[in-house]
């Protein structure tokens, strides 16, 4: 796409007070969508430290100052929970993390662009500077993106730089909704929001972050121990407000869950654990867990993820691999981005059992992938090349007649 010219985009304006947030939002409420973003900084913390927030409308431009002192971002939760308002974002993962946390409420309605882009063709988890030029022909600035947005003052290129996250996302969003009109596809996107807009997705169970860990072993008893050590460090990291891996990392809790150290003498030969720390409440906590998890019966210990696959039924790995090439070539020919139709536990899933209810047999999948798949898996379709492309035809099709 040729470069199309600057739009005219409105100043932006730097907000540092309760008092000017409030009458600057105001005006918000009347709008049809907002675009948002933010800047934050979290290498040193467990929770994301909120540094900007920038919010874009038709003829305003907002730039937040979260650190500033004594500033209330109440008017911002306000706008937030405004459904009149869509609040539009880029790759809104991490942001809606930080709101979640702040105000214990999610945005609502909202739009993430990435998701509508994939939707629409532009492949998977595209960026937003690849996205912008694509659909305005402009090149984003990324000169202060790993820039620190903890230090004060601001300089003026780094306001330009964020006002720019906002103004072009006006852009964005208008050019992308007008594709997904006429490719009938909006409803599309609308199913793939539920999932942002439920606060569970951005809030990890304590007791499940065991199996990120990826024991090597089927001991089931070590399993229980590792399970509950890894909870307790989840919950301390919140608590403290410090990464969990700064906290103790994965390789000390494994050797913990592996020697099950009953005192503080004992925690302190764990590579890993300062004596400062097994000394502690963190410490203490941890030799706690494990002799609640030493003491668990038989019947509540848990089991491998490894040793649970092996014992369930494993799909066939050709029909499997059958699967893939279908699910590429369905969305070559609907141009959409496979990662967004179908997983590989989706495909696994079907290729045990395609009677059954699954993710890609419902809504807007069921007629890109899943109707197609179905039948593959039934043997009442196979996939053949025609000019250079895969293509599905009924059994016994002459494949000249396609």
């Amino acid at each position: 796409m040729a470069r199309s010219a600057t739009p005219a985009f409105p100043p932006a304006r730097l907000i540092s007070s309760t008092q000017e947030l409030e009458a600057a939002l105001a005006p918000f409420h009347n709008e049809s969508f907002v675009t948002v973003d933010t800047e934050f900084m979290r290498e040193q913390t467990y929770w994301p430290e909120l540094c900007l927030v920038q919010i874009g409308a038709v003829h305003d431009v907002v730039l937040i100052d979260a650190l500033a002192e004594g500033i209330d971002l109440t008017p911002l939760k306000n706008l937030f929970a405004d459904t009149a308002v869509l609040k539009v974002f880029h790759a809104a993962r991490q942001d809606l993390e930080i709101f979640l946390h702040l105000f214990d409420a999610l945005p609502t309605p909202l739009f993430d662009t990435q998701v509508a882009a994939m939707v629409a063709g532009f492949g998977d988890q595209v960026g937003y500077d690849s996205l912008v030029g694509s659909l305005t022909g402009h090149m984003i600035d990324k000169s202060h993106r790993f820039t620190d947005w903890s230090v004060r003052p601001l300089s003026p290129a780094q306001l330009t730089y964020a006002a720019g996250d906002v103004t072009w996302l006006r852009l964005v969003y208008e050019r992308l909704v007008k594709k997904l009109e006429q490719e009938k596809r909006l409803d599309w996107v609308a199913a793939e929001m539920a999932e942002l807009e439920d606060p569970a997705t951005f809030r990890p169970d304590p007791e499940k972050q065991w199996e990120r860990l990826r024991a090597r072993t089927n001991n089931r008893r070590m399993l229980a121990v590792l399970r509950a050590i890894a909870a307790l460090r989840e919950r301390e990291a919140q608590r403290v407000n410090v990464p969990r891996q700064r906290l103790v990392k994965d390789e000390s809790l494994l050797e913990i869950a592996a020697t099950t150290p009953a005192t503080t003498e004992a925690l302190t030969r764990v590579r890993g654990v300062s004596r400062g720390l097994a000394e502690g409440r963190t410490g203490q906590a941890l030799l706690q867990a494990i002799k609640q998890a030493q003491a668990l019966p038989d019947s509540e210990l848990p089991r491998s993820p490894r040793s649970k696959s092996k014992d369930t039924p494993r799909p066939s790995a050709s029909l499997v691999a059958l699967l893939k090439v279908l699910l590429t070539s369905c969305c070559e020919k609907h141009d959409v981005a496979p990662r967004l139709v179908a997983s590989a536990d989706d495909l696994d899933a079907l290729a045990l059992d395609p009677s059954q209810p699954h993710a890609v047999l419902a809504g807007w999948r069921r007629k890109v992938f899943g109707e197609t798949a179905q039948a593959l898996c039934e043997g009442k379709i196979a996939l053949c090349v025609k000019s250079g492309r895969v293509v599905a035809i009924p059994q016994n099709t002459d494949v000249s007649s396609v």
